[in-house]
């Protein structure tokens, strides 16, 4: 019996599989590309481009840089690529993961821990690092909600939990066209493994 294609090509040529992801099949212009054409929300935001996955990633890497300082580029770059994933599998919201169970989870795992290999980080991070990175997520995802998803501030403290005023002082979302997002996640991507290599 013929098994089913677990592969997909990507714009570079690489051929990555998702059930056995190999970092040398992993490049950050692969992800990049398509991370800034996922729209988070199922695409229900204001505006008139979509709000992308790369354009979170970048504004959940500021905000953990702000929350820690003096953090490493090296854990700066594990926030930007925190969801590095979904160039393949897309960004599923989480009552479409929790319908889906436990092998959503063990495919996100093994892809991100490819990615992380690929980039010089460990394939599981350290759990304080990855709490980090986490709370960050949610100081996003609240402020996502509130600015450009619909949701009344009350809803979102509740939601995501009320995020510290420092912690999201002046950050304004701004929707903006994917090139520029991708071409951003790029050079943010590559600044970071500059200062991990000095």
């Amino acid at each position: 019996m013929k098994q089913p294609r677990a592969w997909q090509r990507m714009l570079s040529g690489r051929r990555l599989d998702l059930l056995d992801p190999t970092p040398m099949d992993i490049e950050v212009a692969d992800i990049a590309h398509g991370l800034a054409f996922v729209a988070r929300w199922n695409g229900q935001t204001h505006g008139d481009w979509p709000y992308s996955v790369a354009e979170h990633s970048l504004l959940v890497e500021q905000i953990f840089a702000r929350c820690n300082p003096g953090i490493g580029a090296r854990w700066q770059l594990a926030a930007l690529l925190h969801d590095a994933p979904e160039y393949v599998i897309g960004d599923m919201i989480s009552p479409v993961k929790s319908a889906i169970g436990p092998g959503y989870s063990v495919l996100d795992e093994r892809l991100t821990a490819a990615v992380h290999l690929r980039f010089g980080l460990p394939a599981a991070l350290p759990g304080p690092i990855k709490k980090a990175i986490k709370a960050a997520d949610r100081i996003s995802a609240w402020l996502e909600a509130v600015q450009i998803a619909g949701f009344g501030q009350a809803e979102a403290d509740r939601l995501f939990g009320k995020p510290d005023a420092l912690a999201v002082r002046g950050l304004e979302i701004k929707l903006r066209p994917p090139a520029t997002v991708r071409a951003e996640f790029v050079s943010r991507h590559d600044q970071l493994i500059g200062a991990t290599a000095a």
